[in-house]
C-alpha cells in the first residue's frame, strides 16, 4: 500500500503506454518530479500499434530515442497483395520519398508498440524514474494545492497534477466526469494477434483478399520471429463472431491465403478490435488532464493512435513542467486542450475515412492497404493563441490563400530542420539545437544579433539564443533562411515542442510574448 502523505510529486501519470512514458520523459528531462504507475503487473510484448509516422520520429528524436527506434524497426517493407489466391502486385507507396534538409524523415517506421515502450522506459530510467507496475489509479480528489489519487490496493498518492494516460477505458476520465462522445459499432470487428509462421517470407507485408471482401494480413514484426495477424473474425453457425484463438487464426489463414504447409504457432497476443470513434469533450478539469487513448479512440486505419498519443504528451510536457515550477501563466495549461482537441477531432475524422477506404480497397484486385496511407500529421497549431506575429506584409498575411498555404511558414507551424555549422565550424542540425528543453530564439541578420544576445542573457533559464551568421550558427547553404521563409533581419522564437511561437523583426515583441505565457522576471 502506498502512503501518499509521505511523498508529493509534481506530476502523477496513470498509464505507462507510449503516451504516459513520453510525458514522463518530457517532464523528467525538464526537472519536474514525476511518478508513473501502470495497472499491468509486467510490461506487455504485443505489437499493437506498429508504426511511427515521420513527425513522431522527429518528436522522439527530441525525446532521445529515435536513433534506437530506427535500429529496432524498419522503414522499408513493401506491400504484397493477393486476390482470390493469386499474387497481384508488390507496392511501396513511399518508394519515391526522399529526406529533405527541413524534413529528415521521409517515411514512417514499422516497429512493435512494445518495442517503443521498452525504449521509452529505458530513456526514462536514465533520469532515475521507473514505472511502478501493478499500481492502478481508480479515482481522485483535488483541491487548490494538488490531487490525491486513490489506488486499487487502497493506497494514495499525492501530486501537484494527475494525467490520465490509462487507455480507452480510462478510470481517470470516468472519475473526472468527462463525456466520451461518439459511437461503438459492434457489427464491425477484427481479430488481431502475434503469431509465428514458418515458410512465409518476412520481407513483405502479406495481404490476402477475396471477392467476398474478407481476407487476412500477416505483417512481419522487426526484431522478432512474429507476424502481426489481422483479419475479420470467424463466425459460428449463427453468424456470431468467435473469440480469437490460434485454431481460428489457422482456419482463417488456410481459407484466404491458400498456402499449403504453413502452420501458425506460438501465439503471444490474441485480441478483438471493434470500431470505436470517441473523443473526450474536455482534456482538463482543474489539476487533472487526459492524453492518448484516454482522450480519443478511433479506427486503426492509418496507424494514427500511438502517434497521436505521443504528440499529445509532447505538447503537454513543457507546459506542465513550467506549471509545476510555478513559472507558467495560469492560461498556459488551457492551451493544451485548445491545441490538441482539434487534432483529436481531425484524427477521428481522417481515420474513419481511411477505414472506409480500406474496406473498399480490399475488394479491388489492384489495391491494398497502401490505399489508406494517411496525410501528414503533427504539422502545427495555426489556430492557437500561442501563435503570434508574421513577417509577411499585412495585406499578404490577411489573404486566406496565403494564410492557408502550408508552404508558407506561419506561427504555430512545425519548426523545420536545417543543416548549419556551429561556432566551431562543425555540422549541426537545427533539430539538434532544439533538443535543449528551453525555447529557442533564432536571429537572422547582423541587425538583430545584439538583441538576440541580450534576450538570451535576460531569459537564460527559459530561452537559448543563436545569432544566425553572427557567430553562433552559420546557415552556410541557406537552408534555414529558406525553410523559415525569412530574409534579414528576422527573429524566430521556437517553442520547446519545436513549433514556431513567433515571427517578428521587433525584439520587444519577443519579450512581450514570453511575458504573456510565463511568470519570470528578466535579468537586468
Amino acid at each position: 500500500m502506498t502512503d501518499g502523505v509521505a511523498r508529493n510529486e509534481d506530476v502523477l501519470i496513470a498509464g505507462a503506454g507510449p503516451t504516459g512514458l513520453t510525458l514522463a520523459v518530457e517532464l523528467a528531462r525538464r526537472g519536474a518530479g514525476v511518478r508513473i504507475v501502470d495497472a499491468a503487473p509486467v510490461p506487455h510484448r504485443e505489437s499493437r500499434g506498429k508504426g511511427l509516422q515521420p513527425r513522431t520520429l522527429e518528436v522522439l528524436e527530441d525525446v532521445g530515442i529515435t536513433e534506437r527506434a530506427l535500429a529496432a524497426g524498419t522503414t522499408r517493407l513493401p506491400f504484397r497483395k493477393y486476390f482470390d489466391g493469386a499474387h497481384v502486385n508488390d507496392t511501396d507507396p513511399f518508394a519515391d520519398a526522399r529526406p529533405t534538409p527541413d524534413a529528415p524523415y521521409e517515411r514512417g517506421l514499422l516497429i512493435g508498440q512494445w518495442q517503443v515502450e521498452k525504449l521509452l522506459r529505458e530513456r526514462l530510467a536514465e533520469f532515475g524514474v521507473d514505472v511502478e507496475s501493478g499500481t492502478e489509479v481508480t479515482g481522485f480528489e483535488q483541491d487548490e494545492d494538488g490531487v490525491t489519487a486513490f489506488l486499487a490496493d487502497g493506497g494514495r498518492i499525492r501530486a501537484g497534477y494527475l494525467v490520465g494516460c490509462d487507455g480507452g477505458r480510462s478510470r481517470v476520465r470516468k472519475a473526472m466526469g468527462v463525456r466520451f462522445d461518439g459511437t461503438t459499432d459492434e457489427t464491425q470487428s477484427m481479430v488481431v494477434g502475434d503469431v509465428e509462421a514458418e515458410g512465409i517470407s518476412r520481407d513483405v507485408w502479406h495481404q490476402w483478399f477475396a471477392s467476398d471482401g474478407a481476407g487476412v494480413m500477416l505483417c512481419p514484426m522487426p526484431g522478432t520471429n512474429s507476424f502481426q495477424f489481422q483479419s475479420g473474425p470467424e463466425l459460428d453457425a449463427d453468424g456470431e463472431p468467435l473469440p480469437p484463438s490460434l485454431e481460428s487464426f489457422q482456419r482463417i489463414f488456410d481459407r484466404y491465403a491458400g498456402v499449403p504447409g504453413v502452420t501458425l504457432t506460438d501465439p503471444t497476443w490474441l485480441s478483438v478490435w471493434r470500431v470505436n470513434v470517441r473523443m473526450a469533450d474536455r482534456l482538463r478539469v482543474g489539476r487533472v488532464l487526459l492524453a492518448g487513448d484516454a482522450a480519443h479512440i478511433h479506427p486503426i486505419a492509418g496507424g494514427l493512435g500511438m502517434n497521436t498519443g505521443i504528440q499529445d504528451a509532447y505538447n503537454l510536457g513543457w507546459k506542465l513542467a513550467l506549471a509545476t515550477a510555478g513559472l507558467a501563466d495560469p492560461g498556459l495549461l488551457d492551451t493544451y486542450e485548445e491545441e490538441r482537441l482539434p487534432v483529436a477531432a481531425w484524427t477521428l475524422g481522417i481515420s474513419t475515412e481511411l477505414y472506409a477506404r480500406v474496406r473498399e480497397a480490399v475488394r479491388e484486385p489492384g489495391t491494398g492497404v497502401e490505399a489508406a496511407a494517411p496525410p501528414p500529421m503533427g504539422t502545427g497549431y495555426r489556430w492557437s493563441s500561442l501563435a503570434r506575429g508574421s513577417l509577411a506584409d499585412p495585406a499578404t498575411a490577411s489573404d486566406p490563400a496565403t494564410v492557408g498555404d502550408p508552404a508558407v511558414l506561419r506561427p504555430g507551424d512545425r519548426a523545420p530542420d536545417a543543416p548549419c555549422l556551429d561556432a566551431s565550424g562543425d555540422p549541426v542540425r537545427l533539430f539538434q539545437v532544439y533538443a535543449d528543453p528551453r525555447f529557442t530564439l533564432l536571429g537572422f541578420g547582423a541587425e538583430v544579433a545584439g538583441a538576440v544576445g541580450k534576450l538570451g542573457a535576460e531569459y537564460e533559464g527559459l530561452v537559448q539564443a543563436f545569432a544566425i551568421d553572427g557567430g553562433d550558427l552559420r546557415d552556410h547553404e541557406g537552408h534555414a533562411h529558406r525553410a523559415y521563409g525569412v530574409s534579414d533581419p528576422a527573429l524566430v522564437l521556437v517553442r520547446p515542442d519545436n513549433h514556431v511561437a513567433l515571427l517578428t523583426r521587433d525584439p520587444d515583441e519577443v519579450a512581450e510574448y514570453l511575458s504573456r505565457i510565463v511568470l519570470i522576471t528578466p535579468k537586468e
